[in-house]
């Protein structure tokens, strides 16, 4: 089955010091039996601290080496500290930076897609403004995404975001077959009934989290997701606030249940 562990998954053992990407593809590929990656930028060395930082091209190469040398696919990346839309102009410059040089960083690790968000917490509700300029850079990032053989695209994580009629728009909007949409299935701040079906003809990657994984409610979006032609992978980000190792084991087994009942 298409599944993959997202790489938030563990936030709380690497807050503790008990887990780093390195360990992530490890637990993934021996531990659960994955073939599969979905990274988050916030395990990568050098990250942590600041949203402007980048991992250097060593670490970089490294853990593209450690990737082909365990024959995993990078499904996705989750980038922090990229997002389009700040209120500060000389902000929003530095985070398009960033976007960019994250997209050659997924080339190089040999990721399938990446998710770049459209705004910040603060970003809702949008302005005309601001619809204008993400839709601008996302035009300039599918492009640039095209080149290297990738999906760019948001997720439904914060801001303006979890609004699923916004995230319609802008993919409408931008029209182009190297974006799409990174669904945290459920979350949304308005529209949540229909929100998952409302977007699911651009999803490229799904999450589930705690309040999805094995319940009815879970099952009911996955179905509405197949039922839209979808044919991607399916994350599970629940952050677990202890007992990891366990609690993913129980998440994974419970989305193996749901796809088999459905499928």
């Amino acid at each position: 089955m298409k599944i993959s562990i997202g790489g938030f998954f563990f936030f709380n053992m690497i807050r503790e010091g008990k887990m780093d990407t390195f360990g992530y593809l490890e637990s993934s590929k021996y531990r659960y039996h994955l073939d599969t990656v979905d990274l988050w930028n916030g395990t990568f060395e050098g990250v942590k601290d600041d949203i402007f930082s980048l991992p250097d091209e060593a670490y970089i190469q490294r853990l593209a080496e450690a990737i082909r040398e365990k024959e995993m696919t990078v499904i996705n990346i989750a980038v922090d500290g990229a997002h389009l839309w700040d209120a500060d102009p000389d902000k929003r410059s530095r985070l398009y930076e960033n976007a960019v040089a994250y997209l050659s960083i997924a080339e190089k690790l040999g990721a399938r897609t990446i998710r770049i968000d459209a705004g910040d917490k603060s970003s809702a509700p949008g302005t005309e403004e601001q619809f204008e300029y993400v839709v601008n850079k996302f035009e300039a990032l599918s492009r640039r995404a095209a080149d290297l053989g990738l999906i760019v695209g948001p997720e439904n994580h914060m801001g303006t975001s979890k609004d699923p009629k916004y995230l319609k728009k802008v993919a409408e909007a931008v029209n182009h077959p190297s974006f799409g949409i990174l669904l945290h299935m459920g979350r949304w701040d308005t529209d949540e009934d229909i929100g998952d079906t409302l977007v699911a003809p651009w999803v490229y990657h799904t999450h589930f989290d705690g309040k999805t994984v094995g319940s009815p409610k879970g099952e009911q979006m996955v179905k509405a997701l197949l039922d839209a032609g979808y044919d991607g992978y399916w994350g599970i980000e629940y952050n677990a606030p202890d007992n990891q190792y366990a609690e993913m084991e129980w998440a994974i087994a419970s989305v193996k249940r749901t796809l088999s009942r459905l499928k």
